[in-house]
């Protein structure tokens, strides 16, 4: 998945740790010691003997190095030159390009979710697009990180997708012209009834602290009192896990905010409230957060904590079920390993791999015209190719439940947009806490 990831760097001693495997050289593998690492060398030879056109040795070891990464799980990557400043430029915040989430789906580039306000949102990228070329030329079979330095570029020049959608007959193109993409991490305002939404758009740097700015501000413009807030993680594919984090402590006062375990002791790590910022930033106002089959890891683990603590309401759709953490495991100067090393877990010991967050309340998004057509379509980490498994067996029936109807919500998008409702999800919330419903949610162990 081609996002801000939920990611740490390793320490420097890691680096070091796996500098002699990179350096050590095919020929000084011992074949009687490790057979595998034998056939891998054979295999090498004969390539380099008898293949029709001589290759190059970069590429044969760059291709096994990610069909090794490839055969683990959809998120583990090499990453060196431009791939791995490109990484660097995402968690800082801002970058030249898009403004797409995008993921590889079987050798294919698919679309998890234009970033609101994007080049791409505006131009009608949707989520679950397949692009299939980039100005004419096919990108089916290249790696992610190859599509995606394609479509960067600087701010103001155009570049044409080739778009296949689901549900449409034929493909089509798109022309988007290219903008700094100042991803403006957290945005708020606030709505009649003195009730203020927050929306966290992706987890970069100083996260946390900006939504603490944006808290004080809702509350002198509520003339020193809130009626509640709204916390909108919708299409917010994730990011820094201390911001996660950061973001979580602000409306906590103690206690556990999420736990990671790997097969080394060393990812074992637990994290706590008030290790940040002390108290709950909001003094105990009604919270509910919203989130959709977009959001994913950072944003999974905040929706998680705030649900297990009963410190909000959860509602909105399942979200998107990424529950691995990625460790940046330096090689060399301007090449680096980004490795799956553990599971994050929430407050309650559950995993969100696979299954996601419920939401306390499921609240479809009636105001989209598509949106039977788009719940048919959604796909989520469940969906990708290799990905990890959950421990706890779930039930696929469970995990199709909202690409069904409803039967509480039945409005049309055209009778909503005669009422003015043009976000049917955050009228809900802020119906919710209007009626002043927003009460702490069912114990989690009550939750089915």
């Amino acid at each position: 998945m081609k996002l801000v990831p939920l990611m740490r760097s390793a320490a420097l001693v890691t680096a070091v740790a796996l500098l002699p495997v990179t350096t050590a050289g095919m020929a000084q593998v011992d074949g009687r010691a490790a057979p595998q690492f034998g056939k891998l060398y054979a295999v090498y030879q004969r390539i380099k003997a008898n293949y029709v056109d001589t290759v190059d040795d970069e590429k044969l070891v760059r291709g096994a190095i990610d069909g090794m990464l490839a055969s683990l799980d959809p998120h583990s990557a090499y990453l060196d030159g431009g791939d791995l400043q490109r990484l660097e430029t995402m968690i800082g915040g801002n970058y030249q390009g898009l403004g797409l989430s995008v993921t590889m789906d079987d050798q294919a580039v698919k679309v998890i979710s234009p970033f609101r306000g994007s080049p791409a949102e505006k131009a009608g990228v949707k989520a679950g697009d397949f692009i299939t070329h980039l100005d004419g030329k096919l990108i089916f079979g290249q790696s992610l990180d190859e599509a995606v330095s394609k479509m960067r570029g600087p701010a103001g020049t155009t570049i044409r997708l080739t778009i296949f959608r689901p549900g449409r007959d034929e493909p089509f193109d798109v022309t988007v012209t290219r903008g700094v993409i100042e991803l403006e991490p957290v945005t708020s305002k606030l709505e009649a009834g003195k009730i203020g939404v927050i929306a966290v758009n992706e987890f970069s740097r100083d996260v946390g602290a900006d939504v603490k700015s944006a808290v004080q501000t809702l509350r002198r413009q509520a003339g020193g009192a809130l009626g509640g807030l709204v916390l909108d993680l919708r299409s917010n594919p994730g990011g820094s896990l201390d911001e996660a984090v950061a973001l979580s402590d602000l409306f906590l006062d103690s206690g556990q905010i999420v736990s990671q375990r790997g097969r080394i002791k060393r990812e074992n790590i637990y994290y706590d409230a008030e290790k940040v910022y002390p108290g709950d930033v909001a003094k105990g106002v009604p919270l509910v957060v919203l989130i959709d089959a977009g959001s994913a890891s950072a944003s999974e683990i905040v929706a998680g904590a705030l649900q297990d603590h009963h410190r909000a309401l959860v509602m909105g759709e399942r979200s998107f079920g990424k529950g691995s953490v990625q460790t940046l495991l330096p090689l060399t100067r301007d090449s680096a390993l980004k490795l799956t090393t553990a599971r994050y877990f929430t407050p309650s010991g559950r995993s969100v791999q696979e299954g996601g967050i419920e939401p306390d309340i499921t609240v479809p998004q009636l105001s989209d015209p598509d949106r039977a057509k788009r719940a048919k379509l959604r796909y989520r980490e469940s969906d990708l190719r290799g990905h990890l498994v959950n421990e706890v067996d779930l039930d696929d029936k469970q995990l199709e439940f909202d690409k069904g109807t409803d039967p509480r919500f039945s409005e049309t998008p055209e009778e909503l947009k005669a009422k003015g409702i043009e976000d049917y999800q955050l009228h809900y919330a802020l119906q919710t806490l209007r009626r002043g419903a927003a009460a702490a949610p069912a114990p989690v162990a009550k939750r089915k």
